[in-house]
């Protein structure tokens, strides 16, 4: 059958066995932090972990590509869009429970409302990631991490799932933790939920550096634009950030893209960018530190539907 095809199909049976929202040609930009996004062959938000099941089931029925997104805060898309299903572990997997000082979480749940949560509760530990924007799912899945913290400090276990619908559980040493990566980075397994291990503090003091490290972050972050965040890794000298700035990039616009004036290690969406307009500034980006430092930058945002190095 014709892979068009498929997916209608696919469209058809999603619709009539799914609970929770199914999309057909859902323009992606409303879906990432970034605004830059052409649409998915399909969008599936499966309402549970069951829901879920039954996705990824059919999926493999009809042999179709899928790609698992959460809130979008670090994704750069196609702007051909994603032939295949986007499926996004979002709203409908935001909870939380805690028992003394553990914290099970969904999946789905933002950072910035657990760590506010966490604070009135008097447990610290999760202040670095309050002003993260991003989904639990995400950040356990590439360590993310700010201010000299990161999930690998505070995450106890890590609950999944395959495409094969099989569950599995990871301990801390089990995820293998390191920079911007876990051994989820390179799997097919989809996080729903983690738990945490935090130590109790002092409530006013927990709050007193969350309200801190959100200042520096609206003070030298460019909030007011659309970007996927930090736009390259750190690499094993020196800042990213620092790099492009000492080689003369900042401000630099490229078509809609510009490095940011406010930050240069974000690349953001200036003027109605496209994903081609992001891709090109970056590529002018890493050759131009490669030439004067040496340094070959790696992308820490996630490209969908396209590659850096076409």
């Amino acid at each position: 059958m014709e892979y068009q095809s498929k997916i209608y199909e696919l469209y058809k049976d999603m619709t009539s066995n799914i609970k929770g929202r199914v999309l057909k040609d859902e323009p992606l930009k409303n879906h990432t932090y970034f605004k830059i996004g052409g649409p998915a062959g399909i969008l599936a938000e499966p309402e549970n972990t069951e829901d879920l099941k039954t996705v990824l089931k059919l999926i493999k029925k009809h042999d179709v590509d899928c790609f698992i997104i959460g809130n979008g805060t670090n994704l750069l898309v196609s702007d051909d869009g994603y032939n295949g299903v986007i499926v996004k572990i979002g709203e409908n997997f935001d909870y939380f429970s805690k028992v003394e000082n553990k914290v099970t979480v969904g999946a789905g749940t933002l950072l910035s409302v657990l760590a506010k949560y966490l604070a009135r509760e008097s447990l610290a530990g999760f202040e670095f990631a309050s002003g993260i924007p991003g989904y639990i799912g995400g950040a356990v899945y590439m360590n993310a991490g700010a201010y000299g913290g990161e999930m690998k400090d505070v995450v106890k276990k890590v609950r999944c799932i395959d495409l094969d619908g099989n569950m599995h559980e990871f301990t801390n040493e089990e995820m293998e933790f390191s920079y911007r990566h876990t051994k989820l980075t390179d799997s097919d397994l989809i996080v729903l939920e983690a738990e945490l291990e935090l130590t109790y503090g002092n409530k006013d003091e927990i709050m007193e550096i969350i309200r801190d490290l959100n200042e520096k972050r609206i003070t030298k972050q460019p909030l007011n634009l659309p970007s996927a965040g930090s736009t390259f890794k750190r690499p094993a000298n020196g800042y990213a950030s620092k790099l492009i700035e000492d080689a003369g990039l900042k401000g630099l616009r490229y078509k809609g893209a510009m490095v940011s004036d406010k930050h240069s290690g974000f690349v953001v969406n200036y003027d109605n960018a496209t994903c081609e307009d992001v891709l090109g500034l970056m590529r002018i980006v890493i050759s131009t530190v490669n030439d004067k430092f040496g340094i070959i930058l790696e992308p820490e945002i996630k490209i969908v539907g396209t590659t850096l190095n076409n």
